[in-house]
């Protein structure tokens, strides 16, 4: 789904983005903060200052940390700078709980490159557990009931870092997990590198940690269907996403212009459908006399191997992958393997190479029914997170309405319009999906015509979509233009960017991002699950590009959509951002540098 609107019109389509009285002032000090001695950034942000916290909220740290000592990104809940360091070295242990040992054999890989370090992971006796401290020089991984993590939660944890050693609580192997990536963003930035680095002092600043999530879907979006992006760049997308504490992975894998995953039972949707004949180059145009292609194929998709090892090493990070295949619309790629499928049988067509939505659309025959539940059937077998997302979005109905097939399917159906039929399809779908233990997710156009029963909305055209099913009672993920599209421009220059589809996503309109609206009652809010990244790939060709067009403002995202809403501020992530950029550097990300021209004014 990218949106027919957005290639047509590319700016008329993007909204205004809303931002606060006080997020623009901060933006405004930030611009001028980013050459300024610490000293002044602390004084010229004290002005921005978080509300107060409700009584009933944790306690927030008292003593005040130095952004760029501390500088932990998500933000957590509490943070308080203790005395000393602790130094890692080759004689460091750690000690894990059984439940433990996969997070900290993990961890011990992950600095394994960049110190040179060996360090053993051991499961010590009850009795030494018991103790609830570190061995001099050790880091212990402590699992305690969620009782003990005082409402903490599934991914929450406490982090005790001491000159004497480090202590990590939590309830499950998520939280754990994310202990130690805070714990890693303590050490030197050269932590990240793949290879080791001499005369590095691999300590860490004492600290009491206290942190967990707001919301349960923390995610980001991939389109490796207008450009295929190849099978290590998505485990290092995956990556970053995990550093970033981020834990929903959506894949879009299905296209208008390109069909990325291999369905063994209709092999035609790779052989023929995974290629297209060339590619637009430049802005998309209306007329078709004035569009320029490049002559070159553009091919690539997943074999079901590549999948599984892609989904094990999500699993590995914490992070479920969201596969999508998109249904009815978007489908011309489909219909091109397979023209059955279509409504214009007397119709050939091929792969579509200009941007936008084609108005090619699956028919309503049960046979073609039948073909995409046997697709899912094999998604199901390489996916085993709950959720499945069948796009549902921008259907054009043209062919629809001109057919008198789909005309006489409508009336035999007893609906009233296309819409109620594209209601109907996607109602197929999630009865299929709902009896096979999965949840359907679909973009917010399919609350037109009826909203299917088991349905979670992923609200992309602003936040009224998402209001309206968390009313009716359904699960929402919140990803509207506004904040969340990082296909678009980030900064104010477009002559200085690379080509984008348009829009204007700077990253404090990001960072300010707010997934639950104030007109839901508190019963209605807790349908919000939380919100994610999109990046859709028209005008982004190639991994480099895509990292461009992600970093820093999926950083700014993961702590919106993380921190508690009074520990947010602006200002401040920006001082953090600092060392952060330099985590960025270690692990070859090619970001956008931050200057004045990427905070809106």
């Amino acid at each position: 789904m990218t949106r027919a609107v957005r290639s047509a019109l590319p700016h008329a389509r993007f909204w205004v983005i809303a931002s606060s009285t006080r997020v623009r002032a901060a933006g405004a000090v930030i611009c001028a903060t980013l050459a300024m001695p610490m000293a002044s950034v602390s004084a010229a942000h004290a002005q921005f200052a978080p509300p107060k916290r409700s009584s009933a909220a944790p306690a927030a740290a008292d003593k005040p940390a130095e952004p760029s000592v501390y500088a932990v990104i998500p933000r957590p809940v509490v943070l308080t700078p203790q005395s000393g360091r602790f130094t890692l070295t080759a004689r460091t242990a750690i000690y894990a709980d059984a439940a433990l040992l996969p997070v900290g054999r993990r961890f011990a890989r992950d600095i394994a490159n960049a110190t040179g370090f060996d360090v053993s992971v051991v499961r010590p006796g009850a009795a030494a557990f018991a103790a609830g401290s570190a061995a001099p020089g050790g880091i212990r991984l402590i699992r305690v009931s969620n009782r003990d993590t005082a409402g903490m939660g599934a991914e929450g944890y406490r982090l005790d870092v001491t000159a004497r050693g480090v202590v990590v609580r939590a309830a499950t192997a998520a939280g754990a997990f994310y202990a130690l990536e805070s714990f890693k963003q303590l050490l030197p930035a050269a932590i990240f590198r793949d290879a080791p680095i001499s005369d590095v002092a691999w300590t860490a600043p004492a600290v009491h940690i206290e942190d967990a999530p707001r919301f349960s879907w923390r995610g980001a979006h991939l389109d490796a269907s207008r450009h295929f992006m190849p099978k290590e760049f998505v485990k290092k997308y995956i990556d970053l996403l995990a550093r970033h504490k981020l834990n929903r992975f959506h894949w879009h894998l299905t296209e208008d212009q390109g069909w990325r995953i291999e369905i063994k039972k209709y092999p035609l949707l790779t052989e023929k459908s995974s290629c297209r004949d060339q590619t637009l180059v430049g802005p998309y145009v209306t007329d078709p006399a004035k569009r320029v292609f490049d002559g070159k194929k553009h091919c690539g998709f997943y074999t079901q191997d590549d999948v599984r090892e892609i989904v094990a090493y999500a699993a590995d990070r914490y992070v479920t992958v969201v596969p999508e295949i998109e249904m009815p619309g978007h489908a011309q790629a489909a219909i091109a393997a397979y023209p059955q499928l279509g409504v214009r049988r007397d119709t050939t067509v091929g792969v579509m190479q200009v941007w936008g939505v084609s108005e090619f659309i699956l028919n309503a025959d049960d046979s073609t029914i039948s073909f995409m539940q046997d697709v899912l059937s094999e998604v199901l077998t390489l996916f085993p997170g709950p959720y499945i997302h069948i796009g549902g979005d921008e259907a054009v109905k043209t062919q629809w309405k001109a057919s008198p097939d789909i005309q006489a399917r409508i009336k035999q159906l007893g609906l009233k319009d296309e819409h109620e039929l594209q209601s109907w399809f996607i109602r197929q779908m999630d009865r299929f999906l709902t009896a096979k233990g999965r949840r359907m997710v679909g973009w917010d156009e399919i609350l037109e015509g009826g909203l299917a029963e088991n349905a979670t909305v992923m609200s992309w055209r602003g936040m009224d979509g998402g209001i309206a099913a968390a009313k009716a009672n359904h699960d929402v993920v919140m990803a509207p233009g506004s904040h969340t599209y990082f296909d678009h421009y980030q900064a104010r220059d477009r002559k200085s960017e690379p080509l984008a589809i348009g829009g204007f996503t700077p990253i404090d309109s990001a960072y300010a991002f707010e997934p639950v609206p104030a007109s839901l009652t508190p019963a209605e809010a807790k349908h919000i699950l939380g919100a994610q990244a999109q990046l859709w790939t028209e005008y982004i060709p190639n991994a480099k590009q895509l990292e461009y067009m992600a970093f820093p403002r999926l950083s700014a995202l993961a702590e919106a959509i993380w921190t508690r809403k009074d520990r947010r501020d602006f200002g401040d992530f920006m001082q953090r951002m600092g060392p952060h950029l330099k985590r960025l550097d270690a692990l070859d990300v090619n970001y956008r540098k931050l200057d004045n021209t990427v905070i809106k004014q």
